[in-house]
């Protein structure tokens, strides 16, 4: 065998490593290359003409929809705080937990005591026992025969005082044994007729109250157990600490504050002479700053009727859905946002769906389908981008300016990745409704395909 030192073995790994990547390509190269040169699959929807009211932009801020600070309703010290600031909690989730050994013990012992009474009760529902029963007649048998007995005796004394054979305090003492006996048996016979009656319906009735007063004491004390677990009241998200554990909580203390990012709403405020064209379900877009490669449309679902008396604007707040990306939510509070709301006259406008917008570069753009001339399948073409101006929103759709016209398909699926002339296929047409909303692809639709390829919009 030859040996090999460490500088032969050095100059053979790069070796290794091009033949490696040779083999690799050689395997890859041809589906790769298929992939990339075949048409990429879209959805597409048609440009539409509406009539909408002229628009005017108003500087906004992103608010939450609810924020609490969630406060202690006891007094006790933080065993568990299980939450940090920038925490998605969901409703009813623990946020904290209060020291708790002391309610237990109490809590175990009032189940104890309820048990007690649970057995009691039963025993008097379950009325008198058949031993018990037997002992009944047995004693009143005895009773019985003491009786009898006594009865003979003084039969026995009377005969012989009219013989003059027996004294008179013999007499006396045989009447009152025969009278005791008597009373004896008539109560063992009040006795077995107890027993045979059973428990009365009074002594049930208070067992049975006793049983509910005890319950209520173990409700009571389940819930005072429940409130030393401090729960998330909705789902959102933790922006606020104020406790630790170890800390001792009073009534009322703070222990997080909550917000809810799931929707948010864009407060504006609208100068006096534009509040009379706004109401309650108005369309409106929304643009923010920081993220200038997303559209937003959303309904107004507040105005306030109390106007800033410094600056006779009203308070509008326009409701959005909220999108996730990497566990956060993207639209956050106190973002700087600036709603276009239609305060104007009514004027024709091309509208094109919120999803048709290409956002991010030095101006807004759609992307237009053109067949391919002279070509056999409609659905094969190529694309060209469009710039566009937005205006007002329209329910789904978005008003814009630009060389488009009524009719013309503009991509909506698969348009944030697509190039000038790009070749492509439609898969899909979304037909947009009457009151401008597009309908969402069903389930198992083509656009899954769309999604598939990792270009869709």
């Amino acid at each position: 065998m030859i040996a090999r030192g460490p500088h032969q073995l050095q100059l053979r790994l790069p070796l290794v490593a091009a033949v490696l990547a040779m083999l690799a390509a050689l395997a890859t190269g041809p589906a790769a290359s298929a992939q990339q040169t075949g048409p990429t699959p879209v959805a597409v929807s048609t440009v539409v003409s509406r009539s909408v009211a002229d628009g005017r932009s108003f500087v906004g801020s992103v608010v939450p929809v609810r924020e609490s600070t969630v406060g202690s309703t006891v007094e006790e010290r933080v065993a568990e705080f299980l939450v940090a600031e920038g925490d998605r909690v969901e409703a009813g989730q623990p946020l904290a937990k209060l020291r708790t050994r002391t309610l237990e013990i109490e809590l175990a012992g009032a189940k104890a005591e309820l048990e007690a009474m649970r057995q009691e009760l039963a025993e008097l529902e379950n009325g008198t026992r058949p031993e018990e029963l037997e002992q009944g007649r047995a004693e009143l048998a005895r009773a019985a025969a003491l009786r009898d007995f006594a009865q003979a005796a003084r039969r026995r004394i009377e005969g012989l005082i009219r013989n003059r054979q027996a004294s008179a305090q013999e007499l006396d003492e045989v009447v009152s044994n025969a009278e005791a006996a008597e009373q004896a048996y008539n109560s063992a016979q009040a006795a077995l007729d107890l027993l045979i009656a059973g428990p009365r319906a009074e002594q049930v009735a208070r067992a049975r109250a006793k049983v509910a007063a005890q319950e209520e004491v173990i409700n009571r004390l389940e819930d005072r157990l429940a409130e030393h677990t401090i729960v998330a009241p909705f789902t959102g998200y933790v922006v606020t600490e104020f406790t630790e554990v170890g800390q001792w909580l009073g009534r009322g203390d703070p222990v997080v504050a909550l917000v809810e990012l799931d929707r948010v709403d864009v407060e504006a405020s609208v100068i006096e002479d534009d509040i009379r064209y706004i109401s309650v379900g108005t369309s409106a877009r929304v643009e923010v700053s920081s993220l200038p490669d997303k559209a937003f449309t959303g309904d107004v679902a507040l105005v306030v009727p109390q106007a800033d008396l410094r600056s006779r604007s009203f308070p509008v707040k326009v409701r959005l859905t909220n999108e996730d990306a990497h566990g956060s939510p993207i639209l956050k509070a106190g973002m700087i946002a600036r709603v276009t709301l239609p305060v104007g006259p009514e004027h024709p406008a091309l509208l094109v769906p919120k999803d048709a917008l290409v956002l991010g570069g030095p101006s807004p753009r759609v992307y237009v389908f053109e067949p391919l001339s002279g070509g056999d399948d409609p659905a094969l073409g190529t694309v060209q981008p469009v710039s566009v101006t937005l205006g007002v929103a329209s329910g789904g759709l978005v008003e814009v300016t630009g060389p488009l016209e009524v009719g013309q398909r503009v991509v909506v699926q698969g348009n944030e990745r697509l190039r000038p002339g790009q070749e492509v296929r439609i898969l899909r047409t979304i037909e947009v409704e009457a009151d401008g909303a597009s309908p969402e692809a069903p389930a198992g639709d083509s656009t899954d395909a769309v999604a598939a390829t990792g270009t869709g919009g």
